[in-house]
C-alpha cells in the first residue's frame, strides 16, 4: 500500500466519507464508483472501488491483528473499545442520520428505529454482555483408572471474520455483525453494499479516528464488483464468513467458503406469512398488513409479504387492506411525515414491476398500486389478491412494497400454506384468542414470529431463519456464540 495512498488520520464528516479502512489507516483507492440518491436518481458521491489487492491487504491486516496482538484475549480492552464506539456513534448520530436518509432512501422516521437509533444500541448491548459473559464452563471431575480428571471448556475468538452486508439496513446489519465479533475477540473485514457504500465508509472512518480499536482489528471495504467479496469467502486466512443477502447469493457464498471449510453464518431471504385467523380484528390486522409491507418500501427480509385470510372473508379483507394502503404516504424521505421511501435502484424497481406484471398475467388481481413513480425509484404500494400459493409471486422474494393475499380453509390449511416455502425467516398471526394464535405460531417453521403485533426484534433477541432463510443467529447471546470457538480441556488432578 503506497504511502501516498494513505489518507490523513483526521476523519472528514461522515457524509463525505471517501476512504477504505485498512490496517488502521484511511486509504484512497485507485478507482471509484458512483453512489446514487434513490429518491432523486442524482449522484450523491463517489466511493472507493476496492480491488482484490485492497481485499488482500485488509485480510492480511486482520490476520496480523488477530495473531500478533492481545485483542483476542484482552476483555477489558474490548469492552472499553465497544463503549467508545457506542459513544462515538451517538455523538455523530445526526450526521449518520442524514447520510442514511440520502443514500439508503430510508424515511426520516425510520432512522429513529431500525435504520439507525436501534442499531446503535446493539453496540451497548454487547459491551454490557461481555462484562458478565462466562468464557469458561466447568464440566466437573471424573475418575479414570484411579485418577481424578478435571474438565472444562474455554471459549475463544473464532478468528478473522469476513462480514458482507446488503443495502437495505446497512447500519443495522453492519453493527449486528461487527459488535458481537469484536466482543468475541475476532478481527473483521467488513464489506459494504455497492448501493450504499458511503454509510459503511462513514462507520469505518469513525472507528479509525474516534476509537482506540487497534489497527487491523476492523477493516472496511466497498466495491462495485465481486472480486473483493470472492476473495473474502475463499481466502484461507479468513475463519468465519457472515453474509446477509439473497438466498441465491448465500448458496454461492456457502459453496465458495466450503473449499477451506470456513464457519459460515448466513442470514438470507424470506417470504413470510401473516395469518389472520377467523376471529381476528380484521380492521386492525389489515392496517398492520398494509403498513408492514410498505415499511422501507418492502425492502426487508423479515417483512410479511404473504397475507393468509379465511376464504369467506377474502374480499372484505382485501378491501380493508387496499383502503389502508391508500393512507400510506410515500415520497421524499427527508419529510418527517413520509412513511415509505423509494426502492434502492432502477434495477430493483424493474425487478419488482416485472414480478407484479407476471403475477397479473398468471391470473392475480391487481387491486391497487403496480406503478412506477418518478423522479427517483418509487413504486406505489401494491396489493394482489386471489393468489395461487404455488405461484411465483407467492414463492419468490420480491423485495418491494407488494403484498400477495392468499385464501385458506381452516387453521390446518393456513399452516400448510405458511410452511409451503423454501424460506423460514419470520411470520405473524392475529387472533382474538392469544392461546389459539400461539398454538398456530408454534406450528410455523420460522425463526421469528409476531403474535397480535408483538415485536420480537431487539438487540437481546436472537434473529435468524429456518430452511433456506439461513444458518445461525444474529443478536442476543447466540449472536456472540457465532464468533466463539469452544476448546475442551482436561488435566489430571494431583
Amino acid at each position: 500500500m503506497p504511502a501516498e495512498d494513505r489518507a490523513e488520520d483526521r476523519a472528514p464528516a461522515p457524509g463525505t466519507a471517501r476512504h477504505l479502512l485498512i490496517d488502521g489507516k484511511l486509504v484512497t483507492a485507485g478507482r471509484t464508483f458512483t453512489s446514487v440518491n434513490p429518491a432523486t436518481g442524482e449522484t450523491l458521491g463517489e466511493a472507493p472501488d476496492a480491488t482484490a489487492a485492497d481485499a488482500e491487504a485488509a485480510i492480511a491486516a486482520a490476520r496480523g491483528a488477530f495473531d500478533s496482538t492481545d485483542w483476542p484475549t484482552d476483555t477489558e480492552l474490548r469492552v472499553r473499545c465497544l463503549e467508545q464506539l457506542y459513544q462515538v456513534l451517538g455523538e455523530h448520530r445526526e450526521e449518520l442520520r442524514e447520510l442514511t436518509i440520502a443514500e439508503v432512501g430510508a424515511p426520516r422516521q425510520l432512522t429513529y428505529s431500525a435504520q439507525l437509533d436501534e442499531p446503535i444500541e446493539i453496540v451497548r448491548y454487547y459491551a454490557d454482555l461481555l462484562k458478565s459473559y462466562p468464557m469458561t464452563e466447568e464440566l466437573g471431575e471424573v475418575e479414570v483408572r484411579g485418577q481424578r480428571h478435571r474438565r472444562w471448556v474455554e471459549k475463544e475468538a473464532a478468528g478473522v471474520v469476513a462480514a458482507i452486508i446488503p443495502y437495505n439496513y446497512p447500519n443495522q446489519l453492519a453493527l449486528a455483525k461487527l459488535a458481537p465479533a469484536l466482543a468475541a475477540g475476532c478481527t473483521v473485514v467488513l464489506k459494504g453494499a455497492p448501493d450504499t457504500p458511503l454509510v459503511t465508509l462513514a462507520l469505518g472512518e469513525l472507528i479509525a479516528t474516534r476509537t482506540d480499536i487497534p489497527p487491523g482489528v476492523v477493516n472496511v471495504l466497498t466495491s462495485s464488483g465481486v472480486e473483493a467479496g470472492e476473495l473474502l469467502t475463499t481466502d484461507p486466512r479468513v475463519d468465519v464468513v457472515t453474509f446477509t443477502g439473497s438466498t441465491a447469493t448465500g448458496r454461492r457464498v456457502m459453496e465458495a467458503a466450503s473449499r477451506t471449510v470456513k464457519r459460515v453464518f448466513l442470514e438470507l431471504g424470506g417470504k413470510s406469512a401473516m395469518i389472520l385467523l377467523d376471529d381476528a380484528d380484521f380492521a386492525t390486522s389489515a392496517m398492520f398488513a398494509a403498513f408492514m409491507i410498505c415499511s422501507h418500501a418492502g425492502q426487508g427480509c423479515a417483512i410479511t409479504t404473504r397475507l393468509l385470510v379465511p376464504r369467506e372473508q377474502h374480499d372484505a379483507i382485501v378491501a380493508q387492506v387496499a383502503a389502508m394502503m391508500g393512507h400510506v404516504k410515500y415520497g421524499d424521505p427527508t419529510d418527517p411525515g413520509t412513511y415509505m421511501g423509494p426502492l434502492i435502484s432502477e434495477r430493483q424497481r424493474d425487478k419488482v414491476d416485472g414480478m407484479v406484471q407476471r403475477a397479473v398475467a398468471a391470473g392475480a388481481t391487481l387491486v391497487t398500486g403496480g406503478s412506477k413513480v418518478d423522479p427517483g425509484f418509487f413504486y406505489t404500494p401494491t396489493l394482489l389478491s386471489g393468489i395461487d400459493p404455488d405461484s411465483e409471486i407467492a414463492q419468490e422474494e420480491v423485495f418491494g412494497p407488494v403484498l400477495a393475499v392468499i385464501p385458506y380453509d381452516g387453521d390446518d390449511d393456513a399452516v400448510r400454506i405458511a410452511n409451503n416455502s423454501i424460506f423460514g425467516l419470520s411470520g405473524a398471526i392475529f387472533s382474538a384468542d392469544a392461546d389459539r394464535a400461539i398454538a398456530v405460531a408454534r406450528r410455523i417453521r420460522t425463526g421469528t414470529f409476531s403474535i397480535n403485533g408483538g415485536n420480537y426484534f431487539a438487540p437481546d433477541a436472537p434473529f435468524g431463519g429456518y430452511k433456506q432463510s439461513g444458518i445461525g443467529r444474529e443478536m442476543g447471546r447466540p449472536g456472540l456464540d457465532e464468533f466463539l470457538e469452544r476448546k475442551t480441556l482436561a488435566v489430571v488432578v494431583p
